[in-house]
């Protein structure tokens, strides 16, 4: 490959991925209004996050393995090309029916997207040590991406108007796919054989069951709609089980999930994303709806946080290079519930600048946190395995993520006492930052000490 080509494949899969994480934050500062514009309620604004995680980690696994199959070129532009076009109908939305139905097809999109675009950029490298040093940029632009949305999405809104927020997709989107139609190189397909019936079952496996994590708190457990999806998550688990034992080529296969490394990472990667995905939700809430400020203000107050994310993830390799990842992790994770405490504590003062300074730490730990846990996923198996590894990995994230924005907005309370509800959000946060360092502490990888730190 030359290298202009492989310089070029590199940056389009970094800002990519970037994009795909970008969308799942940046919505949070567009919720005022939504509310106020097409008249949205709490649940259509759960919805309005959700929606996107839901398919985002519904289709996830399945895209993995097509791009295992494949090749990632293909399923790299086919995500491109959903997602920048399911953007441009969000921006036209003339309802909260047809922005949420637009979101799931954008998860969808990004689900193809995020597997394919690491397989893209480690096929890139031309030795070991670089294809981890690009596991690290990958990771790094994810975290970086997930930061950015709430500082963007507070300017477009603030500059524009919310539909501003889906629109910069259509305008970075078209020019990247006529790149990579015309541009970029092929990517040898996988030996791997396409499991369909493990993708169908483990596709609606994953949706009811986020659908009943999402839907369950506000109609009830004994609501048709929650009992039918339990129920539909249930027979898809026992397909799932049934189609993957004949399977020589599984759609989950035993050396991804069977590596201890792997399986607490996911496991990090989910209650990560459950406490940080639910407290930009809840604190979205509780600086415009709460305390009256601006989508810019508010933007601009999450820019500690949002920041310090950035430095944190440039940080993350070579900290976990001299120390290793582990410690990494621990020292991250300790961190970050400790801060999380600090800024339900900095949250009751009048002054803004408690708030915006106990955010810092909480930045800072959070961005040594998302590409530490990502390189340690992908180092624990075989390079054949990266794009199943990553889309197991962030597959556990979104559900995470799911579940936590759910959780997050029935805790948060109603609009005149959103300000104890928050701390309540909190005190959550810290407490599921906790095990996560827990399982850090328990959990002994087995072949990640073999692998570079990144």
């Amino acid at each position: 490959m030359p290298i202009e080509h492989r310089r070029g494949v590199v940056v389009l899969a970094l800002v990519a991925t970037f994009m795909v994480f970008v969308d799942g934050t940046i919505v949070n500062l567009t919720l005022a209004q939504l509310a106020t514009h097409l008249h949205a309620s709490r649940p259509e604004l759960e919805w309005a996050v959700n929606a996107y995680t839901l398919t985002f980690a519904a289709v996830m696994l399945g895209a993995g393995a097509i791009t295992d199959t494949l090749g990632a070129k293909r399923v790299f532009v086919t995500g491109l090309v959903v997602f920048t076009a399911s953007s441009a109908v969000c921006a036209a939305a003339w309802s909260m029916s047809v922005l949420n139905v637009a979101r799931l097809v954008q998860g969808a999109g990004a689900a193809l997207l995020l597997p394919s675009a690491l397989v893209l950029a480690t096929a890139s490298a031309t030795d070991e040590h670089l294809r981890h040093r690009f596991v690290g940029w990958w990771a790094a632009a994810g975290g970086i991406g997930m930061a950015a949305g709430p500082l963007l999405g507070g300017g477009l809104v603030a500059l524009v108007n919310w539909r501003a927020v889906f629109a910069v997709n259509v305008v970075i989107g078209i020019p990247a796919v006529i790149w990579s139609l015309r541009s970029m190189p092929a990517v040898a397909r996988g030996s791997r054989r396409l499991d369909v019936a493990g993708m169908g079952a483990a596709t609606v496996l994953i949706g009811g069951l986020i659908f009943v994590l999402i839907e369950a708190p506000a109609r009830g457990w004994s609501d048709p709609w929650v009992l039918g999806a339990a129920v539909l998550a249930v027979v898809a688990l026992l397909g799932f089980v049934w189609a993957e034992q004949p399977r020589r080529a599984p759609l989950l296969p035993p050396g991804v999930y069977r590596d201890r490394g792997f399986a607490g990472a996911a496991a990090q990667g989910a209650l990560f994303n459950f406490a940080f995905y639910g407290l930009l939700f809840a604190m979205s809430l509780m600086l415009q709806q709460g305390r009256g400020l601006s989508a810019l203000v508010s933007g601009l107050l999450f820019l500690p946080l949002t920041g310090l994310i950035s430095v944190g993830s440039m940080c993350a390799a070579p900290l976990a290079a001299r120390i290793g990842r582990r410690a990494v992790l621990g020292i991250g994770q300790a961190a970050l519930a400790v801060t999380f405490l600090s800024v339900a504590w900095a949250s009751t003062a009048s002054a803004l600048w408690p708030l915006a300074l106990a955010l810092v730490p909480a930045g800072f730990s959070s961005g040594l946190l998302v590409p530490t846990m990502a390189s340690q996923s992908i180092a624990a198996v075989d390079p054949a395995l990266h794009g199943a590894a990553s889309a197991v990995f962030n597959t556990s994230r979104q559900i995470g993520a799911a579940v936590g924005v759910a959780t997050f907005g029935p805790l948060l309370g109603v609009a005149h006492d959103l300000g104890n509800g928050f701390i309540t959000c909190l005190v959550v946060a810290a407490v599921a930052t906790a095990f996560a360092l827990v399982l850090t502490v328990v959990t002994r990888p087995a072949r990640l000490a073999a692998a570079q730190p990144v």
